[in-house]
């Protein structure tokens, strides 16, 4: 399961959108439909080890976004990387870790995507209604 996640003031690490990949396939597979959310396009993105690749860099330097990711040991050429706002991606890993407080979401009872799913939106609405809730 990958996770697109607004770290700015508007949403604070609490999750945007969501793209199920299979228990054995790599995150990385998921990233193209993450970037194809209908939301406000950040200015970052903060992404671990796992999703260095010159495409997905490319990619986000098209669509103006600047990525946010430690290069792999194995890169031949050397990328920089802003390793102080690399730290906030804590609020990512805090996130996952939110949803996984919710049992069937971290055992994944469910077998099929769409029960899965729908399970994953109500546990996502808990974490962005307090939000919503006594706001004067």
């Amino acid at each position: 399961m990958s996770g697109s996640v607004d770290g700015q003031s508007r949403g604070l690490g609490r999750p945007l959108g969501f793209e199920l990949t299979g228990g054995e396939i790599s995150d990385y597979s998921g990233a193209d439909a993450l970037m194809d959310l209908s939301v406000v396009t950040p200015r970052r993105l903060l992404a671990d080890r796992g999703y260095d690749s010159d495409r997905i860099r490319e990619n986000l330097l098209f669509r103006g976004i600047l990525p946010v990711i430690p290069p792999r040991s194995n890169r031949t050429e050397d990328i920089p990387c802003d390793f102080r706002r690399y730290r906030d991606r804590n609020r990512i890993e805090r996130m996952f870790n939110k949803l996984k407080q919710f049992r069937r979401i971290a055992t994944r009872y469910d077998k099929t995507r769409k029960s899965f799913f729908a399970l994953l939106n109500p546990a996502v609405v808990k974490l962005w209604l307090p939000s919503f809730v006594n706001r004067t």
